[in-house]
């Protein structure tokens, strides 16, 4: 089963919580076990796993890629002036694989999964893939 689901980001560089987005889909798709496929197909975003219980731990992310990889840097050849979201975008991820048991996500205690917008504020889609696990 496959479904697309839309994200809104209202800062340029933004991490969104989307494990409840996810988690809904999956309850609603009726799949017991097996994994979803979380993918972002845009170059300038992605999706990762961290920290859920701290929004410091976001903040922490997003102000350190921003430190290694600055918005504004001589030698960037890219024209469009966002460099720099591309560089994250592609260290960060475009997608990311969840085990599912019982129906719900097999996430840690802290864990959530966020959709990293580097080049926003922008309407997003994140597309997810269900595979159920082969019965037994």
């Amino acid at each position: 089963m496959h479904k697309s689901l839309g994200v809104r980001s209202h800062q340029r560089c933004e991490m969104i919580d989307v494990t409840a987005q996810v988690a809904s889909a999956v309850a609603e798709s009726g799949m017991g076990d097996g994994q979803v496929v979380i993918f972002v197909p845009h170059t300038t975003a992605g999706v990762t796993i961290n920290e859920n219980a701290d929004p410091d731990v976001q903040h922490d992310i997003l102000l350190t890629l921003g430190e290694l990889i600055p918005r504004v840097r001589g030698g960037y050849r890219h024209g469009e002036g966002n460099s720099d979201a591309h560089v994250k975008a592609s260290l960060v991820g475009s997608s990311e694989t969840v085990l599912v048991e019982g129906g719900r996500l097999v996430l840690g205690t802290w864990q959530g999964i966020y959709f990293a917008e580097f080049d926003g504020p922008r309407t997003r889609r994140m597309h997810l893939a269900m595979f159920p696990s082969p019965a037994t």
